[in-house]
């Protein structure tokens, strides 16, 4: 979400978005990849791989207040939509002048299975994230809202027949009571309207429904060129959407402060983070990677109380806590193990061997 969209990869059998600030993209099977990543990751440079890092915690956990700051002027569907406009346009000129544009091009099945994800993440994730936040939803509190996709993605898979880990199963039901708590606790307080966490909650089970769907569609090979075509294709809807509610694009209208949000949005949130989640998956352990599911909120909750002094009360500290923890577990009790954390193998003679001692 959020950090969204690109809200995209998956990590094990775990369905891992990224968000353009999240969005989903087709990898390699997660145990090759997580022992290939650190053998890639000793000659990246522990410099080159805290930078990335950091990026990815620092501005994907600062979307939310780039989306709340962009939306005190801009209309929210027309802000989000012209945001992955832009930043799908730009990412697909930055991909054809390196690579040529048949870097682009893409089967009629694929370019279909990338509209239908960009109508589940872009559009009805991280549009309706826009929507709230521009209705009155603090920034903080969407954060640890969404933080919940995970968990929402495990259920999911529950539905369709999987039977997730003991360990992953009870982090799920530890998460889920805290996100009714922190849905009780503020609908009650009252201090903003309670459809807003509402479209929150529905805008984490469209990303977390479109994370787990992906894998089986025939997307495209390469994550940036899913990306590029996710986000073309959800800006487009959501700029129809936008004008056909009735918003207008008043250019001179909005606010250096929202245009600067709105900028930060296009440039870091959708391009910059993403490409260094795609290069971090490359290059280290995808257990490392993971940890920005729980560092994200914690990073917007922080930014929201410090700029926009919203309020950090006790139920959301508690509940908020709860969530985190429990993605947390999961993440941990999902990561594939290595080598040396698995057991053994006996072979089937050495019992045999056991009785003639």
């Amino acid at each position: 979400m959020a950090m969204f969209l690109i809200e995209n990869n998956r990590f094990s059998r775990f369905h891992f978005r990224s968000n353009v600030n999240a969005m989903s993209t087709t990898i390699r099977p997660a145990e090759s990849r997580e022992h290939g990543a650190v053998a890639a990751g000793r000659s990246a440079g522990p410099l080159m791989v805290a930078a990335a890092l950091g990026i990815v915690y620092l501005v994907w956990g600062s979307t939310y207040l780039g989306i709340r700051v962009m939306v005190e002027d801009m209309p929210p569907l027309l802000g989000a939509g012209t945001r992955f406009l832009v930043a799908g346009a730009l990412l697909g000129a930055v991909l054809a002048v390196r690579k040529g544009p048949s870097r682009l091009a893409v089967s009629r099945a694929e370019l279909l299975a990338c509209g239908a994800v960009g109508l589940l993440l872009p559009v009805l994730g991280q549009g309706m994230v826009t929507v709230a936040e521009g209705g009155g939803a603090p920034s903080g509190l969407t954060a640890l809202l969404i933080a919940a996709v995970p968990l929402w993605v495990l259920a999911f898979r529950g539905l369709a027949g999987e039977r997730p880990a003991r360990a992953t199963s009870l982090g799920a039901l530890a998460g889920f009571a805290g996100l009714g708590f922190l849905v009780v606790a503020n609908g009650a307080n009252g201090g903003f309207p309670l459809w807003t966490m509402g479209l929150v909650l529905f805008a984490s089970l469209s990303w977390a429904f479109g994370s787990w769907y992906q894998p089986s569609l025939r997307m495209p090979r390469d994550p940036f060129v899913v990306a590029v075509y996710e986000m073309l294709i959800g800006g487009a809807v959501l700029v129809a959407a936008g004008l056909g509610g009735g918003e207008r694009l008043e250019l001179g209208a909005y606010s250096a402060r929202s245009w600067a949000a709105w900028v930060y949005l296009v440039v870091f949130g959708s391009c910059v983070a993403f490409s260094a989640y795609v290069w971090l998956l490359q290059t280290v352990s995808v257990s490392l990677v993971a940890t920005y599911a729980y560092v994200n909120p914690l990073v917007a909750v922080a930014l929201g109380a410090l700029v926009l002094s919203e309020a950090v009360t006790v139920p959301t500290v508690v509940g908020g806590a709860v969530v985190v923890l429990a993605v947390a577990a999961v993440v941990r009790a999902e990561r594939p193990r290595r080598p040396s954390e698995r057991r053994p193998q006996v072979p089937e003679q050495c019992p045999q061997r056991a009785q003639n001692r």
